[in-house]
């Protein structure tokens, strides 16, 4: 039992997102190059990014945070139909203190989680596409993460379809501190050789030069697929965290493990309940396969890989916690997923202890933020004043201005299929693919 409260605890985020502002890339790109920038363009009563001659329409992508739920809708349209703290860093230090949280990840919202907007361009302009990627890190690691240090955490994007590029940006980004990097769960999805090409190589040992951890975000490449069009998107949003386990075994099995010993990746958004039982599948399949298969951990089992070099995220996760036996708590970290739907923001403390009371106090500090702290290099207490001023109750002392009552009305792409709906019947798949088509 523990012999804490939930004010003395330590939040720190894995994921977390962020709405690039209007003015994010246009500042980082050189002088004479500027006109190439991604800009915003406003028409009809929706906010779209323009680049390279081409319209963006995803600016909010799910960013419904403080809305009252029965609004929510996969895609805020314009910058006013969501918080300020979606695009502002400012708001959202405040939205993180109301929510007693210390330290945020965010992956990017307009390149897609990690980088894929930029991947295809690349694959006709990728002098454009480089460009792009240079100005983003600029961008979140001076602008975003440099207007609250220690509070949020830098997250990188990478030139993944050229190899000395990519190395260079790693090295470019590490002197500065940087030491997480957004990959696609399965790069082969992406146009991008798998994860057992010899292509990766440098990129792994250079991963472990800088203690660089690879966030792999679910639906970077592989996706949760939707049943039919006719299906409820419940069924969709019920078995997005659980479709990362495909990729999962692609990196359970990757030889390159046994070759960088320090390397980490990390599922994110990928919820934890499923994988005690992804880890027993993975060991009777190598115990009872790998004579005709030829797979070789070793002395090892698959499990044994898989707790020392994957980190596990989850955001509510009640059955996990239950199991924590079958994973590894040194590695399991917990998640915001601020400003999507899934967040239970601004009462993250209240959910969160309701999982974990009845853990020893050691492990509840291991999984609020001890363990993100070890694996992402992030050292907040030496610039913030301590532990005592980094807990849920102090950072909530800071946060009495901060006005958490639901914002009703403030429009989206969800507005007419829920008209359309009426209450009456589910919002499906086919309907939901319609409006982000039509956006």
């Amino acid at each position: 039992m523990s012999a804490m409260s939930m004010n003395e605890m330590v939040l720190v985020s894995v994921d977390d997102h962020v709405i690039e502002p209007p003015e994010a890339f246009i500042r980082h790109y050189p002088e004479r190059l500027k006109s190439r920038a991604p800009v915003i363009r406003s028409e009809n009563g929706a906010d779209k990014w323009f680049w390279e001659g081409r319209l963006y329409p995803s600016i909010g992508l799910n960013a419904v945070v403080g809305r009252p739920r029965s609004e929510y809708g996969m895609e805020p349209a314009a910058y006013s139909h969501m918080r300020e703290g979606c695009y502002d860093a400012k708001a959202r230090i405040d939205d993180m203190n109301v929510n007693g949280v210390l330290g945020s990840l965010n992956f990017p919202t307009f390149p897609s989680f990690a980088g894929g907007v930029f991947f295809e361009k690349a694959k006709g302009d990728p002098e454009a596409a480089l460009l792009a990627v240079r100005a983003y890190n600029d961008w979140h690691v001076h602008d975003w993460c440099g207007a609250a240090p220690g509070r949020l955490i830098p997250l990188i994007l990478l030139p993944l379809w050229d190899m000395p590029a990519t190395l260079a940006e790693v090295k470019r980004m590490s002197d500065l501190g940087v030491h997480a990097v957004s990959f696609p769960d399965n790069p082969a999805l992406v146009g991008l050789p798998s994860l057992h090409n010899e292509y990766w190589e440098p990129l792994w040992k250079a991963f472990c030069d800088t203690k660089m951890v690879i966030n792999c975000h679910i639906g970077t490449g592989a996706r949760a697929a939707h049943a039919s069009d006719e299906t409820p998107i419940d069924a969709w949003i019920t078995t997005m965290p659980m479709s990362i386990s495909n990729s999962a075994a692609d990196w359970l099995n990757g030889s390159f493990w046994k070759r960088y010993p320090d390397l980490r990746m990390a599922l994110s958004e990928g919820g934890i309940g499923w994988i005690p039982y992804f880890l027993e599948r993975a060991d009777f399949t190598y115990e009872h396969h790998h004579e005709w298969t030829f797979t070789d951990f070793g002395a090892e089992k698959p499990s044994d890989v898989f707790k020392r070099h994957i980190i596990t995220c989850f955001i509510d996760d009640r059955f996990g916690l239950k199991n924590i036996d079958e994973l590894n708590e040194n590695m399991i970290t917990w998640e915001c997923d601020y400003p999507h739907s899934d967040t239970v923001w601004p009462n993250c403390p209240e959910y969160l202890w309701a999982c974990v009371k009845n853990l020893p106090r050691q492990t509840i500090d291991k999984i609020s933020h001890l363990n993100a702290m070890r694996e992402f290099s992030y050292d907040p207490f030496s610039l913030l004043g301590g532990r005592e001023s980094c807990t849920v109750g102090a950072l909530r002392a800071k946060a009495g201005h901060v006005d958490v009552s639901p914002r009703v009305g403030m429009g989206g792409l969800h507005t007419e299929s829920m008209k359309a709906a009426d209450g009456r019947r589910p919002i499906t798949s086919g309907e939901i693919n319609k409006m982000m088509a039509s956006a």
